[in-house]
């Protein structure tokens, strides 16, 4: 069985994170899959919109810590690295149904989506200082963008977990569901957007991202100290010490 389901259906790209033993932690492999349908959906023009799902317990627990350190250097052949910047770069509209854990890049990636829709049972954390390592994804560029120096710091440093309704609150969330009602809104709000006129739509998109031209110069610099920090003795002691809990 696959970990992550591609399907097309009237011009809606559903990506679905299908890993839920591993609370959908982020492979290599599933990197490259989602890396191969945003890409797709680039080149694409039957695509019209792209659909980001997880499991009804968990959108994603972050990365797979030991496939993620297995794939080497932070260079541009790393997956990782590619989802960074597919997923920044991707010119149609996308949007997510987040529902249980959303950590890390399960957070930072929903900074690079049009629309967020949550379920009420939605936690998320950015622990990137607990692991010893910094933000990624431009969230240190993004969060502040969004809801603010102070309440950033709050998230980006301390690591301080939030729910749906603080989501919601500070702008990162559209809207709060139930779990049950979560992928019928998210359909509905996909399906809105695929039938409206595709140039329209992703030309209103590139005018919304203009103001956001440094968030690939920011996704770079961010990889630099994240590996530097990647290799120091903090975070390897950080994660031996994740690694033995």
């Amino acid at each position: 069985m696959t970990d992550v389901l591609i399907d097309l259906t009237d011009g809606v790209l559903q990506i679905r994170l299908n890993r839920p033993a591993r609370k959908n932690a982020l492979s290599q492999q599933m990197y490259r899959d989602m890396n191969a349908a945003l890409q797709r959906a680039a080149e694409d023009s039957s695509i019209k919109v792209v659909l980001l799902q997880g499991a009804d317990d968990c959108f994603s627990a972050g990365n797979d810590l030991k496939d993620f350190l297995a794939a080497g250097v932070l260079d541009a052949e790393h997956p990782t690295v590619q989802f960074l910047y597919l997923l920044a770069q991707c010119p149609k509209p996308l949007i997510a149904a987040v529902s249980g854990l959303a950590i890390g890049i399960g957070t930072t990636a929903l900074l690079h989506c049009d629309l967020v829709y949550a379920a009420d049972s939605a936690r998320f954390q950015l622990p990137f200082t607990q692991l010893g390592v910094c933000p990624e994804a431009a969230s240190s560029l993004l969060l502040p963008r969004l809801v603010g120096y102070q309440r950033a710091a709050q998230y980006l440093l301390l690591g301080e977990s939030f729910d749906a309704a603080q989501g919601y609150t500070m702008g990162l969330v559209n809207q709060v569901v139930t779990n049950a009602e979560l992928d019928a809104l998210a359909w509905q709000k996909a399906q809105q957007l695929a039938a409206l006129p595709a140039d329209a739509v992703q030309t209103s998109k590139a005018l919304l991202k203009a103001g956001s031209q440094d968030v690939t110069a920011t996704i770079a610099a961010e990889l630099v100290q994240f590996q530097r920090l990647l290799d120091g003795d903090d975070c390897q002691q950080r994660i031996a010490g994740f690694f033995k809990r």
